[in-house]
């Protein structure tokens, strides 16, 4: 059983002290939108298109649907990666004026025609689902990152250290359209205190 958690720990268990990590090509599945994570439907709707989709894939295997070089896996985590529409930075006054594009990792077998398969299939069993996400290969590049321990509304503190860090080692910060804020989701917030969240705080840089 491949778990991406265990075996890329450089990717998913930084330290609270800021580091450089270069991430390399994945394929994820996303859906983009916009408004605040907590109270928005669009968000809540992505959320249950991506596990809804990554689950049909998983699962694949205990029905007729047989995917060429499918192996076992677990589910990778959420991801997101987020801007204001305004390009300011006035991050965690309004969270209405978040966007966002939601992401589950996927194994690399998963290519466009296993992804469309499995868009059928989750329609079939589920015709509420909405199924308007797509298929990316994403190379982030250079970034430097950090693991944030406790509610997302303390991550400016961790988000503090990253950019003193890239004050310091000669790299420069290079949000633009194409590489933005990425953060990824370790526990449930349903059932983890906020205290005890994990949550990697990822941040494209350039030499």
């Amino acid at each position: 059983m491949i778990d991406f958690k265990k075996e890329q720990k450089e990717l998913y268990n930084p330290k609270t002290i800021p580091s450089l990590v270069d991430v390399p090509e994945m394929v994820f599945i996303a859906v983009d939108g916009k408004g605040n994570p907590n109270t928005s439907e669009e968000y809540k709707a992505a959320l249950e298109a991506l596990y809804g989709l990554s689950y049909t894939i998983k699962m694949s295997y205990k029905s007729d649907w047989k995917i060429a070089g499918y192996y076992e896996y677990t589910v990778g985590p959420l991801e997101g990666l987020w801007w204001l529409e305004d390009k300011s930075d006035e991050w965690y006054h309004d969270k209405g004026k978040y966007c966002w594009t939601s992401l589950i990792r996927q194994p690399d077998f998963v290519k466009d025609e296993v992804f469309e398969a499995a868009k059928l299939v989750l329609k079939k069993k589920k015709p509420h689902i909405n199924t308007d996400a797509r298929l990316i290969r994403f190379k982030e590049g250079l970034c430097v990152q950090a693991m944030h321990i406790g509610s997302y509304d303390y991550e400016p503190r961790t988000k503090a250290l990253i950019n003193q860090f890239i004050a310091d080692n000669g790299v420069i910060g290079d949000i633009s359209d194409t590489r933005r804020h990425h953060e990824i989701y370790l526990n449930d917030p349903r059932k983890t205190a906020p205290e005890k969240l994990k949550t990697v705080l990822r941040h494209p840089v350039r030499k």
